[in-house]
């Protein structure tokens, strides 16, 4: 894959495609509901949340981890940009009879200031966007922050992408479909890149996929320009950090 083509950021169209229907019918298969509640909980303990108090899950997809944060107490906006993904969180929400505020819109442009204790990216859900655009989120998500609240970000350490074989291969199967994941990372750009193929009713669909990883020192960096004060690295699930773990998790405080 070459560094012009696979590592640029995805356009609009791309993104809605990669985060559709598709995306949501293997939810289950990769993320399992006992892994989604040790997430939560971890999440819990990483923000310091409490029970009434106002939190935003910044792209939140189908509420898999919205929901229960606000099953357990939390007032919890969710704000993501693919109708799809919002209408199954709405619909998973009205069946555990919590109460979410779900919100269509782009990560990069909050219409909120000062109104959160806490702010979420959680799952690769940073990254997405042009070298600007990835650090307007983090600039959006402080202005949205009440001064002493936090910011948490959960990625894939780049460091154990680059350890892996020039590809990576992932295959999730769902009764007969298929989701293949076909990735390599670009330590030019600092960019995985992956090509997604559907085997799903008979059919076969493509996407890609280009996420920026940044390094514990870049999110310093940005995250004090953004008007954080201070930034704590931990490891997969609010563990230690390690220089080869598969996660890196960034909390930053207002």
């Amino acid at each position: 894959m070459s560094c012009d083509t696979d590592s640029k950021p995805l356009s609009s169209l791309e993104l809605e495609s990669y985060f559709s229907d598709d995306y949501l019918f293997f939810g289950d298969a990769v993320n399992s509901p006992e892994k989604t509640d040790r997430e939560v909980e971890a999440i819990w303990k990483l923000l310091s949340l409490k029970e009434g108090g106002p939190v935003l899950e910044l792209g939140c997809g189908y509420g898999r981890i919205t929901n229960r944060l606000a099953g357990k107490g939390a007032r919890v906006t969710g704000l993501d940009a693919s109708p799809v993904l919002l209408k199954k969180a709405e619909a998973d929400a009205a069946e555990r009879g919590v109460n979410v505020e779900y919100v269509l819109g782009d990560m990069r442009s909050l219409p909120w200031r000062d109104r959160f204790d806490a702010v979420l990216l959680w799952y690769t859900t940073f990254g997405y966007f042009s070298e600007a655009d990835n650090e307007k989120v983090l600039h959006e998500a402080a202005r949205s922050l009440r001064k002493g609240g936090c910011l948490l970000i959960d990625q894939l350490n780049r460091y154990s992408l680059l350890s892996d074989k020039s590809y990576s291969y992932e295959i999730v199967r769902r009764n007969d479909d298929l989701r293949m994941d076909i990735s390599n990372y670009d330590a030019l750009a600092d960019r995985c890149n992956s090509e997604r193929i559907i085997v799903r009713n008979g059919c076969v669909r493509r996407m890609r996929l280009s996420v920026r990883h940044y390094g514990f020192s870049e999110y310093v960096r940005m995250l004090r320009s953004a008007g954080f004060e201070t930034v704590e690295a931990y490891g997969q699930e609010g563990g230690e950090f390690k220089s080869h773990g598969r996660r890196l998790v960034v909390v930053a405080y207002k």
